[in-house]
């Protein structure tokens, strides 16, 4: 899978092919300085600008016709510190290489997504999240922020300092500027152990709210067209450490759930017809496993197959008649689905926009695989989330509108009128934010 989104001929495109740009220019800073002047050129030139990452994002969040800000030099880690138990890492730097860097220091995030191939910056200010009962979204891990503003200030913002921008900023939406820096709260390294197992659907929807509270960090998978699921709980192991061995991970982690499964998606892209009969072979083809290991090595997985994602946050009380609805629906269109159906969970939390802002929080997401056609099915799918009062993920795919958004989060005034504030000239503007978040 290639980690970034790719340009040919002054045409950005993102990991999932489903948003293309032509920006006016492109800028890698290699200084928080340059970023500023870039940000003041821009705006003697009349144009817009955004910072785009790894391109991960389905929506167009990052696009522009102005100035396209790439961040891949603005990379490494700043300053640990260990009597706070934080770090400050420069915007660019990619998950992937955070963590590793961190485990060379013996310390760790508390919790993630499942890819780390997303910059840090593009990775909290859509909101990424993995799953957890106690601990939230990366975004809610973060102590301080770095950001350059519309006028190429720099402005800097944590629980003490400019604590309203604090409160936004960690999931901005890149509206009240461009993030260079971000602290993040760490621990000491510790060890997860991962069970995952297959599980009957009807069985983790009856039990969920057990599951759910049993474990740490919980999550599983529906194959639509079929009523099986595979589960994953993650919980914290006083050891010893028992990583999958290479070649059991090759097996399953690459040769099954990334080079036979992009065979499936193929096959079922060309012949819509077999994937009922390939969901049904998916559902059995991983089997029941067990390891411990550090976190990043746990809660991530190698994503090779690209794929177009639509996610919604609904309340978690909500999460049971959400699926069930899902399933009515998959079951009845005629629709042919060929991905699984992920199902996270999160605490609520504290920052403006986010997802779980205000409530604790089940996530669905619906993929389809590259290149199939997706609107008929995430239509379906967004009309029942959205009547169970559904939050869209920032990054993925929706066509929710600053309308709804201004109902869905009790502080969305807060949020726009820090924007007015901070970029009044909406030097950070683009169809996407004019969209959600209104003129």
């Amino acid at each position: 899978m290639s980690s970034t989104a790719s340009a040919r001929n002054g045409t950005w495109r993102n990991w999932g092919g489903n948003v293309a740009a032509r920006p006016a220019r492109e800028i890698a800073p290699a200084s928080v300085e340059e970023l500023s002047a870039a940000v003041r050129k821009a705006a003697e030139d009349g144009l817009t600008v955004k910072a785009v990452g790894s391109g991960h994002s389905f929506t167009s969040i990052a696009a522009t016709d102005g100035v396209l800000i790439r961040p891949q030099l603005l990379t490494g880690i700043r300053k640990i510190d260990r009597d706070a138990m934080t770090v400050t890492v420069e915007a660019g730097t990619p998950l992937k290489r955070l963590n590793m860097a961190l485990a060379r220091e013996g310390l760790s995030l508390t919790n993630m997504g499942d890819i780390m191939e997303q910059t840090v910056s593009g990775a909290v200010s859509t909101g990424t999240h993995g799953t957890g009962r106690e601990s939230a979204s990366i975004a809610a891990q973060i102590r301080g922020l770095e950001l350059v503003t519309a006028d190429g200030s720099v402005l800097t913002c944590s629980e003490k300092e400019n604590p309203d921008v604090f409160a936004a900023a960690r999931i901005g939406l890149g509206a009240l500027g461009i993030v260079t820096a971000i602290t993040f709260a760490v621990e000491p390294v510790f060890l997860l152990t991962a069970r995952e197992e297959p599980m009957p659907l009807e069985r983790v929807l009856a039990d969920f709210d057990e599951l759910w509270a049993e474990n740490e960090h919980f999550e599983f998978y529906w194959f639509p067209h079929t009523g099986s699921t595979n589960t994953k709980r993650n919980n914290r192991s006083a050891g010893p450490e028992k990583p999958v061995s290479p070649v059991a991970g090759w097996i399953e982690d690459e040769f099954l759930s990334n080079g036979v499964f992009q065979v499936a998606q193929w096959v079922g892209r060309a012949v819509p017809a077999t994937v009922p009969a390939i969901a049904r072979i998916s559902s059995t083809a991983l089997s029941a496993r067990s390891y411990t290991d550090i976190p990043y090595k746990v809660f991530t997985s190698p994503r090779r197959v690209h794929f177009v994602e639509m996610e919604y946050a609904v309340p978690r009380e909500a999460l049971t008649e959400t699926l069930r609805e899902l399933k009515a629906m998959v079951d009845r269109s005629g629709l042919r689905v060929s991905f699984p159906v992920e199902v996270r969970t999160a605490p609520a939390d504290d920052i403006t926009l986010s997802t779980a802002s205000g409530r604790d929080s089940a996530y669905v997401a619906v993929h389809m695989f590259r290149g199939t056609p997706y609107q008929a099915y995430f239509t379906a799918a967004e009309r029942i989330f959205t009547a169970h009062e559904g939050r869209p993920h920032w990054g993925k795919v929706h066509t929710r509108d600053a309308e709804y958004f201004s109902r869905a989060y009790p502080r969305f005034a807060e949020f726009t009128e820090l924007r007015d504030r901070l970029d009044p000239d909406r030097r950070f503007q683009n169809d996407y934010l004019r969209r959600v978040l209104g003129s």
